[in-house]
C-alpha cells in the first residue's frame, strides 16, 4: 500500500520554487526574463561619450585647450604641454651629496635606479615644448615639436587651439614625419596664425616631392625659413628659387632663408642665384654644408655685382617702362593743368587786366560800393581794397581768393574760385611741403605710398656696347658657404664682387652705411686658409661687419638653434 500510494504523489509533487513548468519543458524566471526584455548595455562608470570637438570654445590656454580637444577627439594617449627645458649648469658633486648616497642600502639603490627608468621614459615621450614670453600660461611665444610624427588629426586639432594664441611668433618641426600631404594642412594651419606668426623651421622632414617652396607663396607672411636637413637637391632649390623670384612674381616677405645641411649642388645654388637676381626683401642666406663647387659659387658671386640682363629682362623692363609712362600720364587729368591755366590767368588779371566776372558776383553780394577803378594801377587797386576791408567787405580782388572770415559771409558765389586749389594739390605738381601736409590727413595714401616697392628691373642700369647691366643686388647682407666645396676659381670671385662692392659703399654717403654684404663665411672649403685672395677677402669684410672684431668662422653658428 505504502508504495502504491507513494507513487502518485511523486508525479503530484510541486515544482521547485524559481522554475515553472509550460509545455513538457522546465523554464527559470530569469531565462525567461532575458528573452523577453531586450538588454541594455550601461556605460562604465567614469566614462562618457565623446564629445564634439568643434563645439569646444578655446580658452588661450594651449595645455587645457589641446587635451581637451584630443579627450573629444578620441585620442587616450596623447602628447602633453610642457616648458621647453634651459640647459642646467654643470654639475659639481659635493661631498655632502655623496655622504648622503650610499649604494650599500639595497633599498636606495633600487628607488633610484627606478627614478632613473621613469625619467628616462618621460624624456622619451612625445611633448609639445613651448616658451613663454611671460610666466602667464596664455604667453605662449614658441612652439618645438621634436621626434615623434604629427598626424593630420593632430594638424586639425593645432589649427583649432593655436589661432587663439595671441603671441605666437615661431613653430619648430624637427623629424616629425611630414609627407606633401600634411604639408599643405600645415600650410592652412599657417595661415590662420598669419597675425602673429614669423618664424617657422621645418627640419629633418624629407619629402618626396621637395615642395618646401609652398611656404614662400605670394600670400605667405613668414619672415624666417629654416629648412636644413631635409635632402633638398637641385629640383628642390630650383623651386625654392623661383618662390624668391622670377620675371613676373617675388617674394617680398621673407627677410632669412636657411638651407643649410642638404644635397644642393652647382646647378641648385645656380637656381638659388637666379632667384636673388630679382629679389629685394632677402637679407640673410645660408648654403653651409652642401655640395657647391666654383660653378655654383660663380653665379652667386655673379648677381652680387653688376650683371648683364638676359633678352626677357630687357623686354619686360621696356614693358614696365612703357606702363609706368602711361600711368603717370593718366594721373595727371587736363582739370589740373586747366586749374593751373586759370590760376596764371587770375594772376596776370590781377596786375592790369579788369576781372568783370568778378566785380558782377561782388556787386551781387555787397550792399557797398565796389571799387571802380580796377583797371588801374597795382598801388591803387590795393589802396582800395584795404579801405573795403576796414569797412567789412569780403574780397581783395589783388589776391582773387576770399578770406575764411568772409567766406561764409559772402555767400555760395564766392567758393567757385577757392576750388581750384586743391585742383592744384592735386595734379601732379605736389612740391615736398605740401606732400606732407596732405598725406598725414589721409591715412590710405601714407601707406600706399610707404609699402609701394620699386620693381628692380627699373632700377637705374648702365649700358654697355649694346648691352643692359643692372647694379646687382645690394640687399644681402649675410651669406653663409661654410663646408662646400669651393676652390681658388670661386674664391677669386667673391674676391672681385667685394671688390665691387667696397668701392661702390666708398661712392655712398657715409651716413647709410656700407651696402651689400656684411657677413660672407667661405671656410672650411676646398682652398687653403692662407692662399693670398682669401686674405684680401679678409681684410675687405673685416672693416664691413657689425662688429668690427676678427670672429673664428669655425664658431660660425647657424641662424635657427
Amino acid at each position: 500500500m505504502s508504495s502504491e500510494q507513494s507513487a502518485p504523489g511523486s508525479s503530484l509533487r510541486a515544482p521547485r520554487p524559481g522554475t515553472q513548468k509550460s509545455s513538457g519543458t522546465v523554464i527559470k524566471k530569469g531565462e525567461r526574463a532575458a528573452k523577453e526584455k531586450p538588454a541594455t548595455v550601461l556605460p562604465p562608470v567614469g566614462e562618457e561619450e565623446p564629445k564634439n570637438p568643434e563645439e569646444y570654445q578655446c580658452s588661450g590656454v594651449l595645455e587645457i585647450d589641446f587635451a581637451e580637444l584630443c579627450m573629444r577627439s578620441g585620442y587616450t594617449d596623447f602628447p602633453k604641454v610642457v616648458n621647453r627645458p634651459r640647459p642646467h649648469p654643470p654639475f659639481v658633486p659635493s661631498t655632502s651629496l655623496s655622504e648622503k648616497v650610499t649604494p650599500e642600502d639595497p633599498q636606495l639603490s633600487g628607488s633610484c635606479s627606478l627614478n632613473s627608468l621613469e625619467t628616462k621614459y618621460v624624456f622619451f615621450r612625445p611633448t609639445i615644448q613651448v616658451e613663454l614670453e611671460q610666466e602667464d600660461s596664455k604667453s605662449v611665444k614658441e612652439i618645438y615639436i621634436r621626434g615623434w610624427k604629427v598626424e593630420e588629426r593632430i594638424l586639425g586639432i593645432f589649427s583649432k587651439c593655436l589661432p587663439p594664441l595671441t603671441q605666437l611668433q615661431a613653430i619648430n618641426l624637427w623629424k616629425v614625419g611630414l609627407t606633401d600631404k600634411t604639408l599643405t594642412t600645415f600650410i592652412d594651419l599657417l595661415h590662420l596664425c598669419s597675425s602673429t606668426l614669423r618664424k617657422v623651421s621645418l627640419e629633418g622632414n624629407p619629402l618626396l616631392e621637395q615642395s618646401y617652396h609652398k611656404l614662400m607663396a605670394s600670400d605667405s607672411t613668414i619672415a624666417h625659413l629654416s629648412l636644413r636637413n631635409n635632402n633638398i637637391d637641385d629640383r628642390g632649390a630650383q623651386l625654392l628659387g623661383q618662390a624668391l623670384s622670377t620675371l613676373h612674381s617675388c617674394n617680398r616677405t621673407l627677410v632669412s632663408l636657411n638651407l643649410g645641411f642638404n644635397h644642393i649642388g652647382d646647378e641648385g645654388a645656380g637656381y638659388i642665384a637666379d632667384g636673388l637676381r630679382l629679389n629685394r626683401s632677402l637679407l640673410w642666406l645660408s648654403l653651409a654644408h652642401n655640395r657647391i663647387q666654383d660653378k655654383g659659387a660663380l653665379k652667386l658671386a655673379e648677381v652680387l655685382r653688376p650683371f648683364e640682363l638676359t633678352h626677357t629682362e630687357v623686354v619686360e623692363r621696356r614693358r614696365l617702362l612703357l606702363e609706368k609712362g602711361t600711368q603717370e600720364h593718366s594721373r595727371s587729368p587736363s582739370s589740373s593743368r586747366h586749374g593751373d591755366s586759370k590760376t596764371d590767368r587770375e594772376k596776370s588779371q590781377t596786375v592790369g587786366i579788369s576781372n568783370s566776372a568778378l566785380v558782377d558776383k561782388t556787386d551781387k553780394t555787397q550792399p557797398m560800393k565796389t571799387p571802380k577803378g580796377l583797371g588801374k594801377k597795382k598801388e591803387k587797386s590795393w589802396e582800395l581794397t584795404k579801405k573795403e576791408e576796414r569797412s567789412g567787405a569780403g574780397q581783395s580782388p589783388t589776391q582773387g581768393i576770399p578770406k575764411k572770415e568772409d567766406a561764409t559771409k559772402a555767400g555760395k558765389g564766392k567758393v567757385i574760385i577757392p576750388e581750384q586749389k586743391p585742383s592744384r594739390i592735386k595734379g601732379i605738381k605736389i612740391g615736398s611741403r605740401e606732400k606732407r601736409s596732405i598725406l598725414p590727413e589721409s591715412g590710405q595714401e601714407l601707406v600706399v605710398e610707404a609699402t609701394e616697392v620699386i620693381n628692380p628691373l627699373l632700377e637705374p642700369v648702365e649700358h654697355r656696347a649694346g648691352k643692359v647691366f643692372m647694379p646687382g643686388n645690394k640687399v644681402l647682407l649675410h651669406l653663409n658657404l661654410l663646408r662646400n666645396r669651393i676652390t681658388e676659381v670661386g674664391l677669386e670671385g667673391f674676391l672681385a664682387t667685394m671688390q665691387h662692392q667696397v668701392q661702390f659703399s666708398k661712392a655712398k654717403s657715409v651716413s647709410k652705411g656700407p651696402v651689400g654684404l656684411l657677413w660672407l663665411s667661405l671656410a672650411k672649403n676646398c682652398f687653403a686658409p692662407q692662399c693670398p685672395a682669401y686674405a684680401k677677402l679678409q681684410e675687405l669684410m673685416l672693416p664691413r661687419g657689425p662688429i668690427k672684431v676678427k670672429l673664428r668662422e669655425d664658431e660660425a653658428m647657424a641662424f635657427f638653434p
